[in-house]
């Protein structure tokens, strides 16, 4: 059985009750670095780091006997390795276990409602802004390659204005949330970011 443990943005405070029960009957428990730090007295014998996600694939279809808890960051099915898993494991059950995501933490932070909020992210992938800038409200996890000032542009490209809200590191001690426009909006490195567009 695979149980996949969402433990939210990342500071304890906000894990959903009753994790722990699954790290304690794990046999294995698969993470990134990050996440099995998080963990490591509770899981020292038994942890594993997340592989390349063939490897993965392998190694989960190949152990269907053992209970394996695979960490993810954030809501397993927002954008997260729930939904890979769902897709790609087909010869055993799988227990999805919610978690806060980094964008809802985002949203209270700021104090604005979710509601008719648009949920994308740029992952591996340039969304469709044409689509995206209808929406009064756009919440969105980003990388490297295509962030926050990537936006900027996207926006200014069209000749329109938008508040871009810019979290990072969201809910750890080095937690910077950043408001911006499309004008102002830095060109550089942002860590571990959410950002949050709305109409001006």
């Amino acid at each position: 059985m695979i149980v996949v443990l969402g433990i939210g943005p990342g500071n304890q405070e906000y894990r959903l009750q009753g994790i722990m029960k699954y790290l304690t009957q794990a046999d294995v428990v698969i993470g990134s670095k990050r996440q099995l730090a998080v963990f490591e007295e509770l899981i020292r014998k038994k942890q594993m780091l997340l592989p390349h996600l063939a490897e993965l694939k392998d190694y989960l279809q190949k152990n269907a006997d053992k209970l394996i808890v695979l960490l993810a960051s954030g809501e397993p099915l927002l954008y997260g390795i729930g939904t890979w898993v769902k897709k790609n494991i087909s010869n055993q059950p799988i227990k999805i276990i919610p978690g806060i995501s980094s964008i809802q933490y985002m949203f209270d932070r700021l104090g604005l409602s979710m509601n008719d909020c648009y949920i994308t992210s740029s992952h591996g992938r340039r969304p469709n802004f044409d689509f995206l800038l209808q929406h009064s409200k756009v919440g969105m996890v980003t990388d490297q390659i295509f962030g926050p000032f990537e936006i900027g542009q996207e926006i200014k490209k069209r000749g329109l204005h938008r508040k871009i809200y810019v979290g990072e590191s969201l809910s750890y001690p080095n937690e910077k949330i950043t408001k911006y426009d499309e004008q102002t909006v830095e060109n550089r490195n942002y860590a571990m970011n959410v950002v949050i567009i709305t109409n001006a």
